[in-house]
């Protein structure tokens, strides 16, 4: 049976769906994948063949090909090994084909080092890091660090020469411009562009964890779970590094001796950059543990931000005042609803698409709602501090922000409206969610590069 444009875009969002989900069980190698995957296949044609709709065809195909439970069961006692190695290894480690997967803790210290000495050399040609080149080190930050995450991943996936030479372009552009920008010192738009920059490249970053897969939605979403996780695991790292450096002070001071430069000149900056890497690698390494937290973080943090946006709104009506358009004001709202967005996308990421909808997406269309209505109030704001003494740069960033999360923000409310209407499935929200990375991506760098030239490095 040939199947219409429509339908065949339904069936292999089904099979993605499908084959994510299998992907989640780290017994299942990625060679085992695409075999279930060939079977599946198959019998879906098959039955299509015999006159079913593409859709009982897939229901009818993933029955014939078992239960999940049972497909992890089977495997788990074919290959019990791999349940013991990946206890001390990597994923994707051993026999299953992981590139260089015994000198992978190597080469994930050897970057975490390389980001710290990247940190350190602009010290020998005489640019310390002192108050007097705070601006150029904050500038910098990212461009020390991310380019060593991007070459991890490039060893990992083993990419092709085109995607090295697109993260060669981007980094050295990137570089370039914010080290020849003559920018005022402590200006808005020197601000702007540290801020921004980072969000570009780690967009960049994200092409090179999804690989030859980059146009891939479901590989995006993994990349979104991925940065979520990272977060976490780098937090607990940096509880750690903060008891570290406190024990290394007092043990130093016990003797007499004051160790506040090694804190400040390597410990901490250095410990920061090589966090990144190593976080990295454990997310990659030990992705089944972090995935049972995820579930419960979005479901522990979903009512609280709610509840706390909620009330926000209710002070607002009922005081009847305003949002303060000072700097800090819009960075500390728009941070807000940054957080609310990667709770949302966190969520996402975390649920099985295939699962009823029930309260806790209600509580999720409620926040999405909530933010939604915080981010109309900061843009009248905006927009009335604009009209009343001009722009800026931080005013029009501010602007630009909040449109790009009401798009966002709108268009995700509708879709979740749908799904509980049951009218529109949970994927098309996804699709909309990865679809848009780039207009993040795309904003940042308009801010990072085109802002200064707009408002004259002020």
């Amino acid at each position: 049976m040939r199947l219409d444009g429509s339908a065949r875009r339904e069936l292999e969002e089904r099979i993605d769906l499908w084959r994510r989900f299998v992907r989640r069980r780290n017994v299942i190698r990625q060679g085992d994948v695409d075999e279930l995957e060939d079977h599946l296949r198959n019998e879906i044609a098959e039955l299509s063949d015999a006159g079913l709709a593409p859709d009982e065809a897939f229901l009818v195909a993933v029955k014939r090909l078992g239960e999940l439970d049972e497909l992890t069961g089977e495997f788990a006692r074919e290959h019990s090994d791999r349940l013991w190695r990946q206890l001390v290894e990597p994923s994707g480690s051993g026999s299953d084909g992981g590139v260089g997967s015994r000198i992978e803790p190597a080469v994930v210290i050897g970057l975490a080092v390389a980001a710290a000495l990247a940190f350190k050399a602009p010290a020998l040609f005489g640019l310390p890091l002192s108050d007097d080149n705070a601006g150029f080190y904050l500038r910098n930050m990212s461009l020390f660090v991310l380019p060593c995450l991007f070459t991890y991943f490039g060893w990992k996936r083993q990419f092709g020469v085109r995607l090295w030479v697109f993260a060669g372009i981007a980094f050295a552009t990137a570089g370039a411009l914010v080290n020849t920008y003559p920018f005022e010192n402590e200006g808005q738009t020197e601000i702007l562009s540290a801020l921004h920059l980072p969000i570009f490249l780690w967009f960049v970053v994200g092409v090179a964890y999804t690989g030859s897969n980059w146009r891939s939605n479901a590989d995006w979403m993994h990349f979104v779970r991925f940065t979520g996780e990272l977060f976490i695991y780098y937090v607990l790292i940096a509880l750690g590094g903060g008891i570290l450096t406190a024990f290394t002070l007092f043990t130093f001071q016990a003797i007499g001796l004051d160790a506040e430069w090694l804190a400040q000149g390597w410990l901490i900056p250095c410990g920061a950059l090589g966090a990144v890497i190593v976080g990295a690698w454990l997310v990659e390494a030990k992705q089944s543990v972090i995935e049972n937290m995820a579930p419960v973080l979005t479901r522990l943090f979903t009512p609280l931000f709610t509840a706390v946006l909620l009330a926000f709104i209710a002070t607002m009506a009922w005081t009847g005042s305003s949002i303060d358009v000072e700097r800090d004001v819009l960075i500390g709202f728009d941070l807000l609803l940054v957080l609310v967005l990667g709770l949302l996308l966190y969520s996402i990421s975390a649920r099985d698409p295939r699962a009823r909808p029930g309260y806790f997406d209600i509580l999720q269309l409620v926040l999405v709602v909530s933010a939604l209505v915080v981010d109309v109030m900061a843009l009248a704001a905006i927009s009335s501090r604009i009209t009343e003494f001009g722009f800026s740069a931080n005013k029009v960033a501010a602007l630009g922000e909040n449109l790009v999360l009401l798009i966002n923000l709108s268009w995700s409310a509708w879709l979740y409206f749908r799904f509980l209407r049951g009218r529109g499935p949970f994927a098309a929200l996804e699709r909309w969610q990865t679809a848009y990375l780039p207009v993040y991506a795309g904003w940042a760098w308009i801010v990072f590069a085109v802002f200064p030239l707009a408002f004259a490095f002020a």
